[in-house]
């Protein structure tokens, strides 16, 4: 079963930049479908996440906020 990460964030967005960073490199040794939500592009989702992108889930439960922990990353895509 392919795993699928979400990345809430918005363009311009530094700290979206940084997680995008960590979740490619992951990606490269723990494969997942990687899908980005731009958060301008939707208003719920802009109500949702404008305060606390980004925002990264994992199968559709949302593990971090502002900054993505890589062991806890590879932690859960293994476990």
């Amino acid at each position: 079963m392919t795993r699928t990460v979400v990345l809430y964030g918005r363009p311009g967005c530094h700290l979206c930049e940084d997680a995008r960073e960590i979740l490619v490199r992951v990606g490269a040794d723990l494969p997942f479908a990687l899908q980005e939500r731009d958060i301008e592009q939707d208003d719920v989702l802009h109500r949702a996440y404008l305060e606390r992108i980004p925002v990264v889930a994992l199968d559709g439960e949302e593990l971090f906020e502002f900054f993505v922990d890589e062991d806890e990353l590879r932690r859960r895509l293994t476990a």
